[in-house]
């Protein structure tokens, strides 16, 4: 009686690993799980693999020579709301190719292990899941309320470390330019116009480039490009078989370029064919000012007095010059030249030299008044 109870005790527990193995590692065959060890935070699991042998990871070549043996500790998912920890031994083999490079190399469990990783492929893939869709700070956050504690800088790398997607060819691409930096550094963009996703980004807009891009796929039918000279060129270079068209954002916008020069030009005539019945007489528009106008040269130079009047003022007054600057919303250097400067007339060049002898027309004007109506002498000078 006591052997057949041992017996059934040693096939519950046989068969309560069993479901354990199955439920934690559902995809993993080779792979037996000997202890669980579950406290308040943390869950630990020990397990070792199950098979003879390893493949080398340098030549290929499977080896039943056992080296050594240490354990690995790598984090699993959480497990409700516990943070997991897979204690696993892993064994190191000697590798029997004479002309392997490797002597020695650790064996790596398919779906559960990586060379030099420290989390399982599961938690893996559910963190690079997570960076895709918020990348960084908010990858990160989420991480921590979902029990995965994980830095920004590591998801972005988990990120980064994502091979290329494979792009099939598109029927119909959209070649335009995008700025890196606007009126210095230009670039090509590439567009899959059909599924309306961007296929490729090239460094310039060289034609050659964009030829050579093209030449590489040659299933390619339609280009829709910018009408730019350099991508005809590298249009017609790179897909000669593909028919070339002009997208319909650039044709609306340079219609509408074109009927605003048109309409520009033709302005006059348009206003003596459809005359307005409406419009009031205008006044009469006001005499032009010459280029070399007394008028407006005397209110420059009035500008000038008053300023530094009002600087020589405020010195007066015990106010530095930073301080003036401050008040007056000018830079160092007009508030130093207006310093230094014994009279006005000193300040003018050139064709302002024959207002010199003008007298100032702000000497009644208050210096509160004139601190208000000033800005920077860089407009005229």
């Amino acid at each position: 009686m006591v052997v057949s109870a041992a017996r059934l005790t040693v096939r519950a527990v046989e068969d309560v690993v069993l479901r354990l193995k199955k439920l934690l590692f559902p995809s993993i065959a080779d792979i037996a799980v000997l202890s669980v060890d579950v406290d308040v935070e943390k869950v630990r699991l020990d397990a070792q693999c199950t098979t003879a042998g390893a493949a080398c990871s340098g030549c290929g070549v499977c080896s039943t020579r056992v080296h050594g043996s240490y354990l690995r500790f790598l984090a699993d998912v959480p497990s409700a709301g516990r943070s997991v920890v897979l204690q696993l031994r892993v064994r190191r083999f000697r590798c029997g190719n004479t002309k392997c490079p490797r002597q020695t190399f650790v064996e790596q469990i398919s779906g559960l292990t990586r060379r030099h990783g420290r989390r399982t492929e599961r938690l893996h893939s559910t963190l690079t899941a997570v960076g895709l869709a918020l990348a960084g700070r908010a990858g990160a956050r989420l991480a921590a309320v979902l029990g995965m504690s994980i830095s920004r800088s590591t998801v972005l790398r988990l990120v980064k470390a994502l091979s290329e997607p494979e792009v099939p060819t598109p029927r119909v691409v959209g070649v335009d330019e995008y700025a890196t930096r606007k009126g210095r550094h230009y670039g090509t963009v590439l567009v899959d116009v059909e599924t309306r996703r961007p296929i490729d980004l090239l460094p310039d807009r060289e034609a050659s480039s964009l030829a050579a891009w093209l030449a590489r796929r040659p299933g390619i039918e339609v280009v829709c490009r910018d009408r730019a000279p350099f991508f005809a060129e590298g249009a017609t270079a790179g897909a000669p078989q593909a028919t070339t068209v002009a997208d319909r954002w650039h044709l609306w916008h340079n219609l509408g370029e074109a009927a605003e020069r048109a309409v520009a030009c033709h302005r006059q005539c348009l206003r003596v064919l459809v005359p307005d019945r409406e419009a009031k007489a205008e006044p009469p528009a006001p005499p032009e000012e010459k280029a070399g106008s007394p008028w407006r040269s005397e209110r420059f130079a009035n500008r000038v007095r008053a300023r530094h009047a009002t600087v020589h003022a405020l010195l007066e007054a015990g106010h530095s010059r930073c301080s003036i600057g401050r008040q007056l919303r000018m830079t160092h250097r007009t508030v130093k030249s207006l310093a230094d400067a014994a009279k006005p007339e000193d300040l003018f060049r050139g064709q302002w030299q024959m207002f010199s002898g003008l007298s100032s027309v702000t000497d009644s004007v208050p210096i509160t008044t004139t601190i208000l109506k000033t800005d920077s002498l860089t407009t005229w000078r």
